[in-house]
């Protein structure tokens, strides 16, 4: 039994005002403990119509949980997803504030640009033929939840835990690039914290974008031509505190940078 539409624009309500506010809240599971996965999504869905109506335009997506050992601990058999607006976009080496986040950390990944619209059950072969490029990318993420406490259901409600993200200058055709195993460093103030390969990215960033798209085809969706992808983390996510500067340096594709205030 799904949720009605009245509990969903409730708690659609509650996490959109947690993420405008940065104001944290109790997992929604907590007093909801019915909740199923796709209740999450359509939650989510709610939360983005409400960004739509302030003004804000979904410009592409996220993937989460990427990580094949990552999902067996989450005991689930598919990378999760989120929706990316307009007013996440950072400028490269632009500096965000850190007071306007609850738990903020940074995450080195790939995005890929999509050049024409595809939708529908596709491979990895297939989802690359709609690609216009791939670039470097940083992405923060921040979770809205009480002392860092949430499920899987709470994440996917919470659009994934989606805030930010910056892309780098560097954008290369995918058929130029080793993109199954692209070297990839993240530096914070100088030091190295993070070392990791794309293939860590769901064994190939290619199937990651594949996932997505079947996934999004499940509800009718799909990709459309401009909209940017993030693969998903090929390292774990690093916590950002006052004056970090945040580098990533990736084979091929250059460095993206942000900064913490």
């Amino acid at each position: 039994m799904t949720m009605s539409e009245e509990v969903i624009g409730k708690l659609a309500k509650a996490v959109d005002e947690a993420a405008r506010t940065s104001e944290s809240l109790v997992m929604l599971t907590a007093e909801n403990p019915e909740m199923t996965l796709d209740d999450a999504y359509t939650i989510q869905r709610a939360s983005m119509e409400r960004r739509k109506a302030r003004g804000e335009e979904v410009i592409g997506m996220k993937m989460g949980l990427t990580s094949t050992a990552k999902m067996e601990q989450m005991g689930v058999h598919n990378p999760i997803y989120g929706h990316l607006t307009d007013a996440m976009v950072i400028g490269d080496g632009e500096t965000i504030e850190f007071d306007a986040y609850c738990h903020p950390r940074v995450e080195p990944e790939l995005a890929f640009i999509i050049k024409e619209d595809i939708s529908g059950a596709v491979d990895a072969r297939q989802a690359l033929s709609a690609v216009e490029g791939v670039c470097a990318a940083l992405e923060v993420i921040d979770s809205r939840y009480q002392d860092f406490k949430f499920t899987l259901i709470d994440v996917v409600a919470d659009n994934a835990s989606s805030t930010g993200f910056v892309l780098g200058p560097v954008v290369k055709p995918a058929a130029d690039l080793d993109l199954g195993n692209l070297g990839m460093v993240m530096s914070i103030n100088g030091e190295v914290v993070e070392t990791g390969s794309s293939a860590a990215i769901l064994e190939h960033p290619a199937r990651s974008l594949a996932a997505l798209i079947t996934m999004l085809s499940e509800r009718g969706e799909g990709l459309k031509a401009g909209q940017v992808v993030l693969a998903g983390a090929a390292t774990k996510a690093v916590h950002l505190k006052p004056g970090d500067q945040v580098q990533l340096e990736v084979d091929s594709l250059g460095t993206v940078a942000l900064g913490v205030s």
